[in-house]
């Protein structure tokens, strides 16, 4: 089956005015301006009302905290004193509640535009030792590409930690899960729908030999790393006290500066830090809404992409960000990067870069992340024909300006997973009611 995406109003690549031609989850042509496809096409998919992207990369998420946003305890935090807020209801977290949440996160996701996402989860109570597995089962349901960051915490309160005794696991306990969800679930090559890596939350929550035992295993199976780092100057002041180094220096000796790690935040590097981490080719998943929500700062991405280091994106938790939108994550990096660094200096299209091919690169999939031959069908499609966009110029430049927040179709890996701005086969308004009793349930009993 040979599918035309036929003369997008837009589209976000060279050489394809006309489209792409889209064969066996691959994109096999580029259509230029004033030529047609060759061969036969058994199917064409008419474009011209839409913008055509590759399919957003989000790199960093919590799905669980889709449970508790807004939480009245957590409002007005730093992120310290807001974990803290929100751990006690984070250790009630179920089978059932994490099923909804998983299913809330990913939804919002493919509405708006994303068809890969990496989603950290970390806490696992007791009963939940299983939570990955549920997550991928989800996934597979809804034919979002994905992947799973086994996280991890094992440095407790008692032990100078932040979590709680009741979301901690022992290390034996954690890289034994993490080797059996490599062996069950990964998939290797150009095409991959699941991937695992793994991902110790950050300095504050795990041990030092954990860290280190976690990188061995991870190049043992070929698999990537993953955590917070950098995120605030409370973490700074953390390490010094602990470690007697900062955040970097203590992840450098764990083993971990490397290209086949990513970050999430980025925010509180020195410039002599930011010219190793491009050395090492250390990806950084830039979190936008997140660090202005919880006051952490802005992360550098401008100095890091020219240093060497990938900068993806990520709608990070819920709880913090308060939304799983990765097109409107897409208008916050742009606005606050250009806040940052000047309005001649920060485009559209920097910020649609961070989602895309920053992102690819970030998890190390270069099948991913533009529109070109040989690439997955990877596709995300918007409308302008709401009020937000009436009056607009560049279509391009108005899905990020004028503020898209819902794709009209998506497509991963030459399949439709949204279609006329619904999600087949998935009932809202009963996941949204099964999600509100969830959340309701955790939060009474604190």
């Amino acid at each position: 089956m040979k599918l035309w995406i036929k003369d997008p109003l837009a589209v976000l690549a060279d050489g394809a005015e006309r489209g792409l031609v889209i064969e066996d989850g691959r994109i096999s042509a580029l259509v230029a301006a004033g030529k047609e496809p060759e061969g036969v096409i058994d199917q064409v998919f008419p474009a011209d009302r839409h913008v055509v992207l590759p399919g957003l990369i989000n790199t960093h998420h919590h799905f669980y905290q889709t449970l508790t946003r807004s939480f009245p305890a957590a409002l007005d935090k730093k992120l310290f004193p807001w974990l803290e807020a929100l751990y006690p209801v984070w250790a009630g977290l179920d089978e059932a509640a994490l099923r909804s949440a998983v299913q809330v996160a990913m939804a919002e996701l493919m509405l708006s535009g994303c068809t890969t996402a990496a989603d950290h989860h970390y806490v696992f109570p007791k009963g939940l030792d299983h939570a990955i597995d549920i997550e991928v089962e989800e996934a597979k349901k809804l034919g979002l590409r994905a992947v799973f960051t086994r996280g991890s915490m094992n440095l407790s309160v008692k032990d100078g930690g932040l979590p709680p005794d009741s979301v901690v696991q022992d290390e034996d306990t954690i890289l034994a899960d993490s080797e059996r969800l490599i062996g069950r679930h990964h998939q290797t090559g150009d095409g991959a729908m699941i991937q695992i890596a793994l991902a110790p939350c950050s300095p504050f929550s795990v041990t030092g030999r954990l860290m280190k035992e976690t990188a061995i295993l991870a190049e043992k199976h070929g698999v990537r790393l993953h955590t917070h780092l950098a995120e605030t100057e409370d973490e700074n002041a953390f390490c010094l006290a602990s470690f007697g180094c900062r955040p970097l220096d203590y992840l450098e000796d764990c083993g971990w500066l490397s290209d086949k790690v990513w970050l999430a935040h980025g925010i509180h590097f020195t410039e002599a830090e930011i010219t190793r981490l491009g050395k090492a080719g250390t990806g950084i998943c830039h979190c936008p809404s997140s660090n202005q929500v919880l006051a952490s700062g802005i992360c550098p991405a401008p100095a890091l992409e020219r240093a060497g280091s990938p900068v993806g994106l990520g709608v990070d938790g819920s709880a913090s960000a308060d939304s799983s939108n990765l097109i409107q994550e897409v208008r916050a990096a742009f606005l606050l990067q250009r806040l940052a660094n000047g309005a001649e200096r920060i485009s559209h299209k920097d910020a649609l870069r961070y989602a895309t091919a920053g992102s690819a690169a970030c998890i190390g999939r270069p099948d991913l992340g533009t529109l070109a031959v040989g690439k997955a069908a990877d596709i995300a499609l918007f409308k302008l024909d709401e009020l937000r966009f009436a009056g607009r110029g560049d279509p391009l430049a108005a899905l990020v300006l004028c503020g898209a927040h819902r794709a009209d179709h998506v497509m991963a890996a030459g399949r439709w997973i949204v279609t006329g701005g619904r999600i087949p086969g998935l009932d809202l308004a009963e996941l949204l009611e099964r999600h509100r009793r969830n959340a309701a349930r955790l939060a009474r009993a604190l």
